[in-house]
């Protein structure tokens, strides 16, 4: 109705249309204003987490008596990280993949450990315990407050995590041509207040999105080279390839597709080989544990077993066995959807929004993977933002999902100390889910049928497709079951 009354002074807004004329609060300031708050209430969440006392030689220590970090809700695990990855070694000592250690105090047998993390998550973490340290030496003299040196460390990573999610968020802006107040709902969104700091995940979701942005803005090299980095920080902005590849095949585009995949791949391999070659045990240690671990607490493996009693694929395994039949089963699972998500990319009447194919992927991977680490819901926000610009949806999803902190640590907390039992906690994973599963289906729906997609119907094709955006169809539509059902019958 608001865009038929239009007319009368010209109609909707056009591609190149000049949004305000304020010289100063640009769409751009405003939606960076609101993330600056939204970052400084997930800092204050953590604050009672960053609280100290003196042990009883003297020693200033963080405060996580009595289950504090569960109690108050402000559990990172940066605080931790400090000092189970050696990061609290001084001067030039514990360089990651090159320090290892022994597990549970080192006793005759036990794993030998390395930093857990990726290549470039690991040196971000050595290189902000390097400035904690040094600023902790100069507090200690006097001309700077200063604090235990885990919590320095915690102070410091933020507030390069809080650069991340601002670049972030500044790509979605620039992502949103003629939605641009869009990039609000992941300034604005619950999950950035609980997990902004609770992980170093806002650093992959810098260099993913704003390789989408390279990306829409017909850089494939460029895009590629923040792909492959975000890679090396954590491995989901990989995934973004396939759905790159299969549109770009669609759209007769392959060659350019192809240029980023090799260009993520060398930019992947260049940060990771020195690593692999100079410490391969050290490198190594990332995908040992991924392949080690069992199934997490929020994770649909671990609800289907409490609820029904069922002992897992694998059985009971003592510690350090490795789940061998759930890692092929989760694989497969992956594999298998993502075999549909490229039915849906080649069959659908028109060719779907590259993030919407992104979305898709990672809803995916993190429904069907054995771990969903609370922060992981951080890499859907960009995602949900540019595949479901609905504001409603969106929100209420963010919303459920940072609520499952709440359960969460209550369930982390025991019920030796009143916690909860585990079974409201899954019950909180199952809502999340199904709030997921929903925005799958409204995907799905916008690309079946473009007229239920708001950036269709503002008669955009794909404004973060790059090559793809307007691009005729190559090929012929895959058949639908539709198709497949009149071939039958005739």
């Amino acid at each position: 109705m608001a865009a038929r009354a239009s007319r009368i002074v010209g109609g909707p807004l056009g591609r190149h249309a000049l949004l305000g004329r304020q010289w100063f609060w640009t769409p751009l300031r405003v939606i960076l204003l609101f993330a600056t708050i939204t970052l400084a209430s997930g800092w204050l969440v953590k604050v009672p987490c960053l609280q100290t006392y003196r042990d009883s030689a003297g020693t200033l220590q963080v405060d996580w008596r009595d289950g504090r970090q569960y109690l108050a809700m402000c559990y990172s695990d940066t605080v931790p990280l400090y000092a189970a990855e050696r990061l609290d070694h001084p001067g030039l000592a514990g360089f990651p993949y090159a320090t290892s250690w022994l597990d549970h105090s080192g006793q005759p047998g036990q794993q030998l450990r390395y930093m857990e993390y990726p290549v470039l998550t690991g040196i971000y973490q050595w290189v902000a315990a390097k400035a904690a340290q040094t600023w902790v030496a100069i507090g200690s003299s006097g001309w700077l407050p200063s604090s235990a040196p885990a919590i320095v460390y915690f102070d410091i990573s933020a507030v390069g995590l809080t650069a991340a999610w601002l670049l972030t968020v500044w790509a979605l802006v620039a992502l949103s041509r003629r939605r641009p107040w869009d990039a609000a709902l992941a300034a604005l969104s619950p999950l950035v207040v609980v997990h902004a700091f609770t992980n170093f995940d806002a650093l992959a979701t810098a260099l993913a999105t704003v390789g989408l942005l390279a990306w829409a803005r017909r850089r494939p090299v460029l895009a590629g080279v923040l792909i492959g980095l975000g890679g090396a920080t954590k491995l989901y902005p990989l995934f973004f390839l396939g759905p790159i590849l299969l549109l770009c095949l669609r759209a007769g585009r392959l060659r350019v597709g192809l240029q980023a995949t090799a260009a993520a791949a060398l930019a992947w391999g260049l940060v990771n080989l020195p690593v692999a070659l100079l410490f391969p045990a050290g490198w190594a240690e990332f995908f040992r544990l991924n392949r080690q671990r069992g199934a997490d607490p929020d994770t649909l493996y671990t609800v289907v077993s409490t609820f029904t009693g069922w002992s897992g694929f694998d059985g009971v395994l003592q510690p350090g066995q490795t789940p061998h039949v759930l890692n092929l089963v989760s694989a497969t699972l992956f594999v298998l959807a993502c075999a549909a998500i490229g039915w849906v990319a080649m069959a659908a009447p028109r060719r779907p929004r590259l993030a919407q194919l992104c979305f898709l992927v990672i809803c995916a991977f993190l429904l069907v993977n054995k771990v969903w680490s609370p922060q992981y819901s951080l890499w859907l926000v960009p995602l949900a933002v540019l595949a479901i610009p609905r504001w409603k949806p969106v929100l209420a999803w963010m919303v459920l999902d940072a609520a499952l902190w709440a359960p969460r640590m209550a369930y982390y907390l025991g019920s030796d100390h009143r916690g909860l039992p585990i079974e409201p906690f899954l019950g909180a994973v199952l809502i999340r889910d199904a709030a997921v599963l929903l925005l799958v289906a409204l995907v799905l729906r916008a690309i079946w049928q473009p007229d239920h997609d708001p950036v269709r119907v503002a008669g955009d094709d794909d404004p973060h497709g790059g090559v793809l955006d307007g691009a005729p169809e190559r090929l012929p539509v895959a058949p639908t079951w539709g198709h497949i059902g009149v071939s039958a019958t005739q």
